[in-house]
């Protein structure tokens, strides 16, 4: 697939990936573990995610004849095997689908919602917001989840298989056990007091009392039944059934190990809850930049009006020939600016309004590009602008800082022979979730409302993320699809991390368009992340390095943070092959796999 005229952005970094890289045969999938590989290039399709086994589940819906959107869901399932402190049923995110017939773009937001008896002091007590620790394993932090209606939605809409297919693999990991690695056993490690709090988190993650030893086997056969019963009933099981009731008693009676002096406060979820959430098909954002469509997910999320501001914001800055050190400043100060804007105008547009095509407008962003000086820096917060009525480098109003996410969720990327991409980040909010296992089932719920701001983060701004019935809490999760001028893929990523999100896809994007690195160097880059804060987080890479010191003395301030997401993405080659690419180091390194390596 070629580009017209001068817009050969990334032709440069595909002949560097494959020339240096080279194609990757995907291991056959089997009981064992397969190897992990950062990048593969080949035909009949490709799949990326942080776990070769997920990996190797959705290559292998896509050898059975399976689209990207059946080894998609494929993929999911099986990260709710071997990454279930990221993902699985008991969670929720957002589905971005590119259909190659009609070259458009779709999404499905699948975002778990607040009770329909909560308000905006859901996580108040005695007047005051309660500790974030206290929330998080609790019942009060679990939210309706949306991933088993957003694959049931996906596949009605665009997939070829059924639910019972595509789980097949996942429930087959689930049920022969996957090799616990160093990853693995460090986040059960980092987990273990609060699990030990849950005897049925405890039996499950911490075998015979005790952490999984590397190299050993993992197995979850409740998760395995939990599958073959959502396989013969399909999703009406947690949304109207028996599987449903037991989440509702889980979260409103947490089955908590009294001896451990935890109090887990019950939640408030019912199975009217339940019967209630629909996953939302809706728009994409889209935003034009250097000549590609850039589309993503509108809120609930804020990725993908956040990045989009963040790029226009730097249309007008060739970065391709800005010193790197300029580079990273100009991509460091357009993350402040909108993320300033982010915490002021985003939250569910079922209960606040959203001003999503002013946020997105080019107009708006060049009054907030102006604020961005070579030689300075500025200061945080920043306070928002007001996209619906553009005042050139206004600095008015007041600002609100950008409140706390968890940071571990996981991403996939999918395409097919036929051309059709997905790009999927799913979650259950922090690592380990609420830390309450469904007794019996197999799997952790989300701690997702935690999202929700407790309390107003500036008492003088309306903050559009306060709880309410059957809200959405905003999220940072910004899968994205980008297209040529034909409409036509050109490369797809995500990536999880929290707010992070934001940051790591926007710096990867525009290492890969802009700065010309082949896409798994545009991922693997050491990254900085700008939240409107007073200070940048930097990864290792960047803060040993001099380039700290030169942005130091433009007036920047740093802390440091050891790993910052975990990103994936595929990108179609001119000659019509896939390469896919995942991180070499972070998360213990992802997994890229192609169907068919040679032509």
């Amino acid at each position: 697939m070629g580009r017209p005229g001068a817009r050969k952005l990334a032709v440069v970094a595909v002949s560097a990936a494959v020339v240096s890289v080279g194609a990757a045969a995907p291991p056959t999938p089997t009981s064992e573990t397969p190897a992990k590989v950062p990048v593969a290039v080949g035909y009949g399709g490709a799949v990326a995610s942080v776990d070769a086994d997920a990996s190797a589940a959705g290559i292998e819906v896509l050898r059975k004849g399976g689209n990207a959107v059946d080894a998609a869901v494929a993929t999911a399932a099986a990260l709710g095997v071997t990454e279930p402190y990221s993902a699985g049923i008991g969670g929720g995110g957002y589905f971005v689908y590119y259909d190659a017939k009609s070259r458009t773009v779709h999404t499905i937001d699948g975002r778990e919602t607040a009770p329909l008896t909560a308000d905006s002091t859901l996580f108040t007590e005695n007047g005051k917001p309660l500790a974030f620790a206290d929330a998080v394993s609790s019942g009060l932090s679990v939210g309706t989840p949306g991933t088993p209606a957003t694959w049931q939605t996906a596949l009605d809409q665009w997939g070829s298989r059924n639910l019972g297919t595509v789980l097949k693999p996942a429930e087959r990991i689930a049920s022969d056990g996957f090799t616990v690695d160093d990853t693995f056993r460090s986040q059960t490690a980092s987990n273990e007091t609060r699990f030990r709090y849950f005897p049925d988190t405890a039996k499950l993650f911490l075998p015979n009392g005790q952490l999984p030893v590397v190299g050993s086997t993992f197995k979850n056969p409740d998760l395995a039944r939990t599958y073959q019963e959502l396989a013969r009933k399909g999703v009406g099981a947690i949304y109207h059934g028996d599987l449903g009731d037991d989440i509702v008693d889980t979260v409103n009676k947490p089955p908590v190990d009294p001896g451990s002096g935890w109090n887990a406060r019950p939640g408030k979820l019912t199975e009217k809850d339940l019967a209630a959430y629909g996953a939302k098909l809706q728009k994409p954002t889209r935003t034009s930049y250097r000549g590609l469509n850039v589309y993503s997910i509108a809120p609930s999320s804020s990725g993908g009006t956040t990045v989009g501001e963040a790029l226009n914001i730097l249309e007008k800055t060739d970065l391709s020939k800005a010193s790197e050190v300029q580079y990273l400043h100009h991509y460091i100060e357009a993350s402040r600016i909108a993320f300033a804007d982010r915490g002021r105008w985003v939250g569910d547009p079922a209960f606040e309004d959203v001003p999503t095509k002013d946020l997105l407008s080019q107009r708006y962003a060049d009054s907030r590009a102006c604020l961005i000086k070579d030689d300075a820096v500025l200061s945080s917060p920043l306070a928002p602008g007001d996209p619906r009525h553009p005042a050139a480098c206004d600095t008015g109003g007041t600002a609100a800082p950008t409140t706390y996410e968890g940071e571990n969720t996981t991403h996939l990327t999918v395409a097919d022979k036929w051309g059709n991409v997905v790009s999927y980040t799913l979650t259950i909010e922090q690592t380990g979730g609420s830390g309450i296992t469904v007794p019996g089932r197999g799997f952790l719920l989300n701690n997702e409302l935690t999202d929700f701001s407790f309390a107003p983060a500036n008492p003088a701004v309306h903050d559009p993320n306060l709880p309410g019935p059957g809200k959405r809490p905003r999220s940072s999760i910004s899968p994205t699809i980008v297209l040529d001028r034909h409409n036509k893929p050109v490369v797809a990523l995500g990536s999880p991390g929290g707010a992070t999100i934001i940051t790591t896809v926007l710096q990867t994007l525009t290492g890969f368009l802009d700065r010309h690195l082949p896409l798994v160097d545009a991922i693997a880059a050491p990254r900085a992340s700008q939240r409107n804060a007073a200070q940048t987080e930097l990864e290792p890479g960047l803060y040993n390095s001099d380039l700290r010191t030169q942005l130091e003395a433009i007036g920047h301030s740093f802390k440091l943070n050891p790993e910052i997401g975990a990103a994936t993405g595929v990108q179609r080659l001119p000659d019509g092959r896939w390469l896919a690419a995942a991180e070499k180091v972070r998360r213990g390194g992802g997994s890229a796999m192609v169907v068919d390596p040679a032509p």
